[in-house]
C-alpha cells in the first residue's frame, strides 16, 4: 500500500539549512569569469568591490567551497517565513486524472510574495555589516524590489529601486508596497541618470527592460559614496542564497523517501531555478543520482532556447562587466505585452554552463497558455500564482498529462516562486481576451546578435 503523504510537508525550524550550497564547487566546467569591458581581462575582487559589497564579491568568485555557512542573523530572519512548505498537489492530480505525483515548493508565504526575500535579506545584511548607507537595484515585475525594500527596512538601509517602466505603470500596488517599506522607486529608463537619458534618446518611448534598469542602478551606486549595487538574479551569489529552496525541498522529500523524476523551474535570470535545482544538480554532477531538470522560459524572451552562448554585457547601457551566458543581446527589449518578470536578455552564467554541458534542458511557453495553466491551478489548488511561476506550472501539467497517456507514475517537482495578487492587470487582460502571444522573429534576434561584443 502506498505511503500516505501529507498535503504539506513542513520541516521543523531546527531542520532549516545552516549553510548555502555552492553548486559551482561540483562543476567540472566552471562558469567563465566576468570580464572587464575595458581591458577584456577577468574582473578582480577589487574591481568588483567598487560595485558590490565586499563579502558578496567573495561569494561571487568562490568556485571551490561546497558549503558556505549562513550567518545567524540571516537564519533568524529566515525563521519568520521559513522553512516554506512542500505541497503535494493532490487536487491538481485529481483534476488531471494523472498517475503522476506532483509536488510544488511554495515560496510566496512572505509579504514580498516571492522567493526573492531569501537573497534580499542576505545582501542587505552584508551591506549593513560593511557600514554602507544604502543600496541600489533594479526590478522587473517588482518582486525583487519589494523583497529588497523589506530587507533594507529591517536593517535601516536606504533603498533605491529602478523599476522597468512597463511594470511601474501596470503594477502600481507593487510599487506602493516598496514605498511603504521606505524605498525610492523610479520608472526605468529615466531622465535621472546619464545612461537613462542615453537609452531614452536611442529608444524613444521605450517601455524599458531589466538591462536598462540595471544600467541606471549601477550608475547611481557608483556615483554616490556609501552605496553599492545589489542584483536579484543572474549572479552566482544570488543562486547561492537561493539554494535554501532546493535544500529544504530535498530534505522534505528525503523524509518520506521520495525521489523526483522531473524537476521544473521558471527561468528568467536564474535565481529561482538555480535555487530549486541546486542540491539535485549537485548529485547529478557527482554521479550519485540522475534527474530530468527542465527550465521554462517565456517564448517572448527565450534566452536558453534561442539565445547565443557568448560573452555579453549584463546591461543595456553597457556599464557592467561582460558575462559568458546564453543571451539575446544586451539591447534586446521584450515586447510590452509581456506580462511577467522573466524579461532579462541573458541567463545566469552558472546555469548557462550547466545547460551547455547537457545537465539540464529548456523549453518555452507562450503567454496565453501560461495564464491558462495559472487559472487551472488556481481553481483547484487555492493559490493565485505569479505569472513567472505559471510557466513552471504549465510544463508540470504537460508532463503530468504525458504520464496519463503512458500510465507512468512519475514524480514531478516544480517551484511555485510566488503569488500573483499584484498581477491582476495581466489576469484582467487574459480574461478579457486582450492578451496576445508575441514571439520575436529570427530576423529580430539576428539584429540583436550582430551587436554582441567581440571577445577573443
Amino acid at each position: 500500500m502506498e505511503q500516505q503523504i501529507p498535503y504539506k510537508i513542513y520541516l521543523k525550524e531546527n531542520e532549516m539549512p545552516t549553510a548555502w550550497y555552492n553548486v559551482r564547487a561540483d562543476m567540472k566546467n566552471k562558469p567563465a569569469p566576468l570580464l572587464n569591458p575595458g581591458t577584456g581581462k577577468p574582473m578582480t575582487a577589487d574591481e568588483l568591490g567598487v560595485v558590490f559589497c565586499k563579502e558578496l564579491v567573495g561569494q561571487e568568485l568562490n568556485d571551490t567551497d561546497r558549503y558556505i555557512p549562513i550567518p545567524e542573523e540571516i537564519r533568524s530572519f529566515y525563521k519568520m517565513y521559513r522553512p516554506s512548505p512542500l505541497v503535494r498537489a493532490y487536487c491538481l492530480e485529481e483534476k488531471l486524472q494523472t498517475p503522476a505525483k506532483i509536488y510544488y515548493k511554495f515560496e510566496g508565504n512572505n509579504t514580498s510574495g516571492s522567493h526573492k526575500l531569501n537573497s534580499a535579506i542576505a545582501q542587505a545584511y552584508y551591506a549593513k555589516k560593511q557600514g554602507l548607507k544604502g543600496v541600489t537595484t533594479e526590478t522587473g515585475a517588482g518582486q525583487w524590489g519589494t523583497a529588497l525594500s523589506m530587507a533594507c527596512s529591517y536593517f535601516g538601509l536606504d533603498c533605491k529601486v529602478y523599476m522597468v517602466k512597463v511594470s511601474y505603470e501596470q503594477k502600481p500596488f507593487r510599487r506602493e508596497v516598496m514605498r511603504t517599506y521606505g524605498a525610492c522607486v523610479t520608472p526605468s529608463p529615466s531622465d535621472t541618470t546619464e545612461v537613462g537619458r542615453k537609452i531614452l534618446a536611442e529608444f524613444p518611448g521605450t517601455t524599458g527592460s531589466l538591462g536598462c534598469a540595471i544600467s541606471e542602478a549601477v550608475e547611481d551606486a557608483v556615483s554616490h559614496e556609501g552605496y553599492r549595487y545589489v542584483l536579484g538574479s543572474v549572479l552566482n551569489q544570488v543562486l547561492l542564497h537561493q539554494s535554501v529552496i532546493g535544500l529544504e525541498t530535498k530534505a522534505a522529500l528525503d523524509q518520506y523517501g521520495i525521489t523526483p523524476d522531473i524537476i521544473i523551474g521558471c527561468a528568467g535570470g536564474g535565481s529561482n531555478l538555480g535555487g530549486l535545482i541546486a542540491p539535485f544538480m549537485g548529485e547529478k554532477l557527482r554521479g550519485e543520482k540522475d534527474y530530468r531538470i527542465i527550465a521554462v522560459e517565456p517564448a517572448s524572451c527565450p534566452s536558453f532556447t534561442r539565445g547565443r552562448f557568448a560573452y555579453d554585457f549584463c546591461d543595456t547601457g553597457k556599464v557592467c562587466p561582460l558575462a559568458k551566458m546564453y543571451t539575446l543581446g544586451s539591447g534586446f527589449i521584450p515586447a510590452p505585452n509581456h506580462a511577467g518578470g522573466l524579461r532579462y536578455h541573458g541567463m545566469s552564467a552558472t546555469l548557462s554552463q550547466l545547460y551547455d554541458d547537457g545537465y539540464m534542458e529548456a523549453t518555452t511557453a507562450v503567454q496565453t497558455d501560461v495564464f491558462k495553466a495559472a487559472e487551472a491551478f488556481a481553481r483547484v489548488e487555492g493559490i493565485l500564482p505569479a505569472p513567472e511561476s505559471a510557466h513552471a506550472i504549465k510544463v508540470a501539467i504537460d508532463e503530468a498529462m504525458k504520464c496519463k497517456e503512458t500510465g507512468e507514475a512519475k514524480t514531478i517537482v516544480f517551484g511555485l516562486t510566488g503569488t500573483g495578487y499584484f498581477d491582476m492587470v495581466a489576469y484582467e487582460r487574459f480574461h478579457n481576451g486582450e492578451m496576445t502571444d508575441y514571439i520575436p522573429t529570427d530576423a529580430e534576434l539576428e539584429q540583436s546578435f550582430a551587436k554582441l561584443p567581440k571577445v577573443n
